[in-house]
């Protein structure tokens, strides 16, 4: 079977629609230009020989009246025949009153288009005592310079316009140069040249807010393709290390006999290991959600000093392991997605035990506090505060960042292994809650906490 071709759809070219629209418009206002330029020329001709008629009209009629007082029908006769070579360009038509014909002059095959009078003079000398006739003048010359005016403007106007047409398409071609410019560096893009960047040698006004918005997306998508591949190197580095466990310990229970206390043995270490891996799975998922955009189910607003004795009772057994006491300083009523709240607080009084030194107090500081961005909206701010070695201050922009860990919590035995996921955990509640994430360190005391607004 044979495929149908597939038509090739061409997009349409900006600049040529903008050239074509352009001389449209140019020849729209030059056609409009040209007809009033015509329509002067034509009335200012028109009233011209109106003036010129009424005037040897005047004059004839004077002639006419002068010529039959002084002598009849004869003088005017002789008159008219005399004074013919004056009368060039006209021509004229008279009558007796009763209708005969008194002074004819044959029509001039030159004169193409003429406009004339009716005239009736008072004549008491002449049979009937009026003459009648008619006299025209030759307009050919202002008809034809007319025509020629038209002629002449409609050349010039779509001359103009197709002019103006191609100098726009060209102007037009040159100053979007700079897109084809900017489209040949976007193709060179490539993941493996996320560093690169738009730039121009004479940037426009109009393109420069695209570039910036599309450099500051390309910054971003750059920092996120880094932590996506970070973020897979830390998985993988994070999955080795149990599932090597679990397939060692297996190989070793399967390479020889075993007694059931040894298998058992075997089984709850390897129990061990795929819960690390379940809650690691289950807080991968959780952040997931949350980079989803998920918001947290506010319900009845809660005293947030009574959720963190609550997680604080949960902690009991391992802060007096440590040597540590547990304050709980402040108080604000805020409606929270419970759940979430507390979890954050665990991670936070977790990551506090882990660190502080022994024998100090651990305190959960909640204190509200007007935001910066408008005085009205208001949002409380939770704090772990803890004593113990300072966090170097190039590492703190990264406590919340997924699998990070100090070297401290790396190579310290003793301690209970974490997988790194705990604060990023707390960083996603509180943008789930439209708050932030907090971390001060300096002269020995740590704080790290976030906040969650008041609506």
């Amino acid at each position: 079977m044979i495929a149908a071709a597939v038509p090739c759809i061409v997009p349409p070219s900006i600049s040529k629609r903008l050239a074509r629209t352009l001389a449209l418009l140019m020849l729209a206002a030059l056609g409009m230009a040209s007809a009033i330029i015509y329509w002067a020329t034509a009335m200012r001709l028109q009233d011209a020989q109106q003036d010129t008629l009424v005037d040897k009209t005047r004059v004839l009629s004077e002639f006419v009246r002068g010529a039959c007082t002084q002598g009849g029908e004869a003088e005017l006769l002789d008159k008219l025949k005399v004074f013919a070579p004056v009368r060039a360009g006209t021509q004229l038509w008279l009558q007796r009153a009763d209708g005969s014909v008194l002074f004819s002059e044959p029509a001039n095959p030159e004169h193409r288009y003429r406009i004339g009078n009716d005239i009736r003079v008072p004549a008491p000398e002449m049979p009937g005592g009026e003459v009648i006739g008619r006299l025209e003048i030759d307009v050919t010359h202002d008809t034809r310079m007319l025509k020629g005016l038209a002629v002449t403007l409609v050349i010039a106007t779509l001359g103009c316009a197709a002019l103006t047409g191609m100098g726009i398409r060209w102007l037009v071609v040159r100053d979007l140069r700079p897109l084809a410019d900017l489209a040949a560096q976007t193709r060179a893009i490539s993941p493996r040249r996320l560093d690169q960047r738009l730039r121009l040698a004479a940037p426009a006004e109009e393109l420069q807010p695209w570039i910036e918005q599309f450099n500051a997306l390309m910054e971003r998508l750059e920092r996120a393709y880094a932590q996506l591949e970070g973020f897979n190197a830390d998985v993988a580095h994070e999955l080795r290390t149990p599932l090597a466990t679990l397939i060692g310990e297996t190989e070793v229970a399967l390479s020889r006999e075993r007694s059931v206390e040894s298998l058992r043995d075997t089984l709850a270490s390897n129990l061990e290991e795929m819960q690390r891996l379940s809650a690691m799975v289950n807080d991968m998922l959780f952040l997931s959600n949350a980079d989803r955009g998920a918001v947290a189910r506010r319900g009845q607003p809660v005293s947030l000093a009574d959720l963190a004795r609550q997680v604080a009772e949960f902690h009991e057994c391992t802060l007096d392991e440590a040597g540590l006491r547990l304050d709980v300083v402040g108080d604000a009523t805020v409606a929270v997605d419970e759940p979430l709240v507390k979890r954050a607080l665990s991670n936070l009084l977790g990551n506090a035990t882990r660190y502080a030194a022994p024998g100090s107090t651990v305190q959960v500081q909640i204190a509200a506090e007007a935001a910066a961005e408008a005085a009205s909206a208001a949002e409380v701010e939770v704090v772990v505060r803890n004593r113990g070695q300072a966090i170097e201050p190039q590492q703190l922009p990264r406590l919340f960042d997924r699998f990070f860990r100090g070297d401290e919590s790396r190579c310290c035995e003793g301690r209970e292994q974490h997988h790194g996921l705990g604060l990023a955990i707390v960083a996603a509640i509180a943008r789930m809650h439209a708050g932030r994430t907090l971390a001060r360190s300096h002269d020995g005391v740590t704080e790290v906490g976030f906040t969650v607004a008041a609506a």
